[in-house]
């Protein structure tokens, strides 16, 4: 499986345009349309499967999606200002792929950010963390890049999504890389997270905090730190969205509300180290009333709750 730099990309990409993008950012076997007009046309979509691409027709996101939640994170081409590495959560209510749709739909002028009847994207995430960001923590602040520097899809189109995204940023112990590893698997509302932490080019024990945004607290937040677990629930549109993170609570250090007068600086906080060879573990996820009307903030922390038992 071939990595891909998008600084080394984007040239080829203006040439071949968005649809040779989705062949090379994804194994051949999974992706064998010609266009994505065309996968867009096959897919008014009764196929369910778990899927992710690159995405160099809106400032080079990554997205990525199961038959119950999708998610991005901003790519090199996005603004410095107003974006950061948080997870975004794009709220779907089918169980059949959205991604191409809605990016086709944002190149033809038709918004992503109303509900054209599948699902939107109201989610705010800015500089946050959004839905499970992670950030090296130091002198009770956090430190995180701007956006991922590579990508390799790994498996994308079953049961289950896999792939890799590649981050380096500065800190005052020096510079920090992560690798990555993220999975989605369908039927389940979190995506895990397999990284290895470097600093200076060696795989080290870093501290490190996950973090939900609290959306300038609209949100309100909650935790059990015997399952490993923070959360937060708020209210958008009428509809309620609860956010979660899950980590072995034996790795737990801490967990802190943190809210800030600066926008998207409010935060619920989990933290915890990479251990000696730089690794790190854990799950993060929402679910949406909007897909399923039987959630309430109860029901929302039990899930996580038992999804780390």
């Amino acid at each position: 499986m071939q990595t891909f730099s998008v600084f080394q990309l984007k040239p080829i990409l203006l040439m071949l345009g968005a649809s040779m993008a989705l062949l090379a950012c994804s194994p051949p076997e999974t992706h064998s349309n010609k266009s994505t007009q065309a996968s867009l046309e096959n897919q008014e979509q009764t196929q369910v499967m778990a899927y992710a691409r690159f995405v160099p027709e809106r400032n080079d996101d990554f997205a990525w999606e199961n038959d119950k939640v999708a998610f991005r994170v901003y790519g090199p081409a996005a603004p410095v200002k107003g974006h950061a590495s948080g997870v975004d959560a794009w709220l779907k209510r089918v169980d059949y792929p959205i991604i191409d749709k809605w990016y086709l739909a944002h190149v033809n002028g038709i918004s992503y950010h109303e509900d054209h009847g599948e699902g939107y994207d109201p989610y705010h995430v800015g500089i946050s963390r959004g839905v499970g960001g992670s950030a090296i923590w130091l002198d009770n602040q956090p430190y995180y890049a701007h956006n991922y520097t590579e990508y390799k899809v790994i498996k994308s189109g079953g049961d289950e999504v896999v792939f890799n995204l590649s981050y380096e940023f500065e800190t005052p112990l020096g510079t920090v890389s992560e690798s990555k590893t993220v999975s989605l698997a369908l039927g389940s509302q979190l995506y895990k997270v397999n990284s290895i932490f470097s600093l200076n080019g060696e795989p080290a024990p870093l501290p490190i905090a996950i973090g939900l945004t609290t959306h300038d607290e609209k949100a309100q937040v909650a935790f059990n730190a015997d399952a490993g677990r923070i959360s937060a629930w708020e209210v958008i549109d009428d509809l309620g969205i609860g956010t979660g993170v899950v980590i072995s609570p034996s790795l737990v250090t801490g967990i802190k509300h943190i809210p800030s007068e600066t926008k998207d600086e409010s935060h619920i906080w989990i933290f915890t180290n990479s251990d000696a060879q730089g690794k790190l573990n854990y799950s993060a996820g929402f679910i949406w009333e909007g897909a399923d009307s039987n959630t309430d903030t109860a029901s929302w922390n039990d899930y996580l709750d038992n999804f780390a038992q």
